[in-house]
């Protein structure tokens, strides 16, 4: 499916050194967009933009800790310098606290610490991000925001931070639907179940036997910022393969 009304637009998106925020980018970039990638890891989301550079595409890479309000808006006030609009964003950048924080023995044992990281990278963040770019979209009367959910956020799950982090991202995407409608901004959230981003992930159990490979989550939601979705806002989609009507069976 192709997207001619990408071309000369602008999609920014977080944790966008790896796995489905870079994916998004670089489809968007070989649709003629302007890409932003913003990533806490310096040296890989340079690398990163630098490949889509490489390949005919017009990136930066920036880097950026998504918990500080100051470097978000250092993100933004770049992109905007450089391109002048910020039409998609995706807010991605999240993990697991207690396997990104190197913790283990279930949340009893969570420190306060991993808990608070959780909190603040799979939603603070998020949060934040709109408020730093949702002005700009209000004046342009135009902007998508897709906000990554998880299964977890809506079948539950023992990672508590987690589960309540990904949950808010539902409610974060119907708020920003209800706010931004009358000046011309959309907003869902995706919220995937196991993706082969990492390979623990084929572990988890789906009605179809399989997890998805990242171009199948990507790909909904390049349809959802395209004109072809331009009456789609305020809703969660799953895509996860059925886990979660059958969780029952999988207990």
């Amino acid at each position: 499916m192709e997207y001619p009304e990408f071309k000369g637009r602008t999609a920014i998106a977080t944790g966008a050194a790896s796995g489905m925020a870079l994916l998004f980018l670089q489809k968007m970039a070989k649709e003629g967009a302007n890409v932003v990638l913003v990533d806490v890891n310096a040296e890989a989301v340079e690398a990163a933009a630098e490949a889509i550079r490489q390949d005919g595409g017009s990136a930066i890479g920036v880097q950026a800790d998504i918990r500080k309000y100051d470097q978000i808006e250092h993100a933004v006030n770049l992109a905007l310098e450089k391109y002048g609009r910020i039409d998609y964003l995706m807010n991605s950048a999240g993990g697991n606290s207690q396997r990104v924080c190197k913790q283990s023995g279930g949340f009893l044992n969570a420190s306060p610490e991993s808990i608070e990281w959780g909190v603040d990278v799979n939603l603070k963040g998020a949060i934040l991000f709109v408020r730093a770019v949702l002005g700009k979209m209000f004046e342009q009367n135009y902007g998508v925001i897709i906000n990554m959910g998880s299964v977890d956020g809506v079948t539950g799950a023992m990672g508590l931070d987690y589960t309540a982090s990904k949950c808010g991202m539902i409610g974060l995407s119907k708020g920003i639907a209800n706010y931004g409608a009358s000046h011309g901004v959309r907003s869902v959230c995706i919220s995937p179940g196991p993706v082969l981003t990492r390979p623990a992930m084929a572990n988890m159990k789906t009605l179809l036997g399989r997890a998805a490979e990242p171009r199948e989550v990507v790909d909904l939601i390049m349809y959802v910022c395209s004109d072809k979705g331009s009456f789609i806002t305020g809703c969660n989609y799953m895509i996860d393969g059925g886990r979660s009507c059958a969780m029952g069976n999988f207990l």
